[in-house]
């Protein structure tokens, strides 16, 4: 099964910065927003983890069972970088990359994933690693 987003590509990451970014407001340590959409974009639900000064973990079977649940038709993931730099770490990349892999299958597409730091945002998508 198919399912179309309707919104462009190019729009999606800058046009839902805004419902991450409070998330990561005066926040000293690293947190991970997860965005579950239908398959209008229309959000679903939203989950917070909280991390540590310099890391977090990507809990990847609680987000594609999240998913399934809300049967939802695509996520988003958000994390901040609170050193200030936007940069994906090889960290990020890999659990981006197996994220992506574990929804293909399910119909289920990663439609962006966000990096904060201050007032920067950095998207995977722009970046042409997803």
């Amino acid at each position: 099964m198919d399912v179309a987003i309707d919104m462009p590509l190019q729009a999606i990451g800058h046009s839902y910065g805004a419902l991450f970014l409070s998330c990561f407001k005066s926040v000293a340590e690293e947190r991970l927003v997860i965005a579950y959409f239908d398959g209008t974009g229309g959000l679903i639900d939203l989950h917070l983890s909280e991390g540590q000064r310099a890391s977090i973990s990507f809990p990847l079977r609680r987000i594609v069972q999240s998913a399934l649940a809300a049967d939802a038709a695509a996520v988003m993931l958000a994390h901040n970088h609170p050193s200030g730099d936007t940069r994906p770490s090889l960290a990020d990349r890999e659990m981006t990359r197996k994220l992506a892999a574990a929804l293909r299958p399910l119909d289920i597409r990663l439609l962006d994933h966000l990096i904060f730091a201050g007032e920067d945002v950095a998207g995977f998508r722009a970046l042409g690693l997803l």
